[in-house]
C-alpha cells in the first residue's frame, strides 16, 4: 500500500481494514478458494477469528500443504494429509459438512495493534452474524481459536439460530499445540468420533 494514498483506500467488506486493489484481489482470491470447497448443507461451520497471514495456513488454499491454522484443523480432526493432494483433504472437509470461516476474511496487516484489532473484530462481527443467519444457515457452530475468546459470550447471546459450541465457555482449539482432550471435545461437538467412519 506504500504507492497508494490514504484517499484512494476504501474499506475491506471482509475485515473492515483500509484496502487497496491488491488487498481486495488476495480476499477474493481466498474467498474463491474456501467457496470452491463450501458444502450444499453445513453441517458445521467452524468459526475463527482473524484470517491466518500466511496462504498455507489456510486450510482451502490450493498448492501450499498445510501448515498453521490449516494443520492444526486437520490434526484436531483426525484427517491425515500423507499422500492426499490438497484437493482431496480439502474434499474431505467438503463430505463432512464442514465449513471454516473467519470473522476477519482477510490477515491484518503486521503494523496492527492488538487494540486495532480488537476493534476491526468488535465492527466486523455483526455483519459475521448476518451471515450465518442469512447465508450460511449451518446446523451448529463451533467457536474455534483464543482470538475468540472476547466474543464467545456475544456469539452464544445472538440468535444465530443454531446451537453454538461450546455451550458453556471458552472455545475449541485455543492452545498451541492442541491437546488430545481439545481435539477429543472439538471431535465430540461435531458429533464424529471417527470422521473417517462418516
Amino acid at each position: 500500500m506504500a504507492n497508494t494514498s490514504r484517499a484512494e483506500l476504501l474499506p475491506c467488506d471482509g475485515c473492515g481494514q483500509l484496502a487497496d486493489s491488491a488487498h481486495i484481489s488476495r480476499r477474493l482470491e481466498r474467498l474463491a478458494w474456501s467457496t470452491r470447497y463450501r458444502p450444499v448443507h453445513i453441517q458445521a461451520l467452524l468459526l475463527s477469528g482473524i484470517a491466518p497471514r500466511e496462504a498455507a495456513d489456510f486450510v482451502y488454499a490450493p498448492n501450499f500443504g498445510f501448515t498453521g491454522e490449516g494443520a492444526d484443523l486437520l490434526h484436531a480432526l483426525q484427517i491425515r494429509t500423507e499422500g492426499k493432494s490438497p484437493e482431496a483433504v480439502q474434499g474431505e472437509l467438503q463430505k463432512l459438512g464442514i465449513l471454516l470461516t473467519h470473522i476477519l476474511e482477510c490477515p491484518l496487516d503486521a503494523s496492527v495493534s492488538a487494540g486495532e484489532a480488537y476493534a476491526l473484530t468488535e465492527r466486523q462481527l455483526p455483519a459475521t452474524m448476518a451471515r450465518i443467519r442469512r447465508s450460511l444457515k449451518p446446523k451448529r457452530v463451533l467457536l474455534l481459536s483464543a482470538d475468540l475468546l472476547p466474543y464467545a459470550a456475544q456469539l452464544r447471546q445472538a440468535n444465530l439460530q443454531c446451537p453454538v459450541l461450546p455451550s458453556s465457555s471458552g472455545v475449541f482449539l485455543a492452545t498451541q499445540p492442541i491437546t488430545e482432550e481439545e481435539g477429543e471435545a472439538f471431535r465430540n461437538g461435531l458429533g464424529l468420533t471417527n470422521p473417517h467412519a462418516v
